[in-house]
């Protein structure tokens, strides 16, 4: 305990930051895997093509990567100069948002055909269907798993430690330079991550009690 206390301004400073990461990178990876979610099932073949690419490429391709991508190579090109954070928050929703995309597709499909036959049937558009009668049918099974999904983007925060990016992963380094025990600092470490991850896991479990769908 003693550890937590005598450095508890590196603990709230680093968890502060990885709540930040998490809730930025949490939007956007949303935001940009619904839409490419909407590419993977485009009746467009040019569209479908482009998700399924970005999806394939990123999904193989190692965070750590996609970090230093951002981090580095990215001022390089000299389009816009990013901060080490703004950098951050982006390789996370970069990375995360091919694996959103691939929980909403599944979801989607879960949805029966007929259903999208019958919307284009009375003259809906693609858009309409997708977002009056499959998204709203295709939620139930979509955020159980989706969770999890975001469980995972809470620990790949840590990465951002090695980027300049001062959060949690980062408390280590900074306990030993102060002489702390470094193995009791890590052990507090991995209790806040439990505490943090505990919430989403009971709203998971909770999704699933209340939406679960007959298979």
């Amino acid at each position: 305990m003693d550890v937590l206390l005598d450095n508890s301004d590196l603990y709230v400073r680093g968890f502060v930051t990885t709540l930040q990461l998490f809730a930025l990178s949490a939007v956007g990876s949303l935001v940009l895997g619904a839409f490419l979610a909407m590419l993977r099932v485009s009746p467009v073949p040019v569209f479908r093509s482009a998700g399924s690419l970005y999806v394939t490429v990123v999904r193989n391709t190692p965070l750590t990567l996609v970090f230093l991508f951002f981090a580095f190579a990215w001022n390089l090109l000299e389009i816009v100069r990013i901060s080490f954070f703004t950098a951050a928050v982006t390789a996370l929703t970069v990375y995360t948002a091919a694996f959103v995309c691939e929980v909403f597709r599944s979801g989607i499909n879960t949805v029966p055909v007929g259903q999208a036959e019958a919307a284009r049937a009375i003259g809906l558009t693609f858009g309409q269907t997708l977002g009056q009668i499959i998204l709203p049918q295709a939620t139930r099974s979509v955020f159980p798993p989706m969770v999890s999904t975001l469980i995972a983007l809470l620990k790949n925060t840590t990465i951002a430690a090695g980027f300049s990016v001062f959060e949690a992963g980062g408390i280590r380094q900074n306990l030993s330079e102060r002489g702390e025990p470094v193995l009791e600092g890590l052990l507090w470490v991995a209790a806040i991550f439990v505490l943090l991850v505990i919430p989403l896991t009971l709203l998971q479990r909770a999704l699933e009690k209340r939406w679960s769908v007959a298979r």
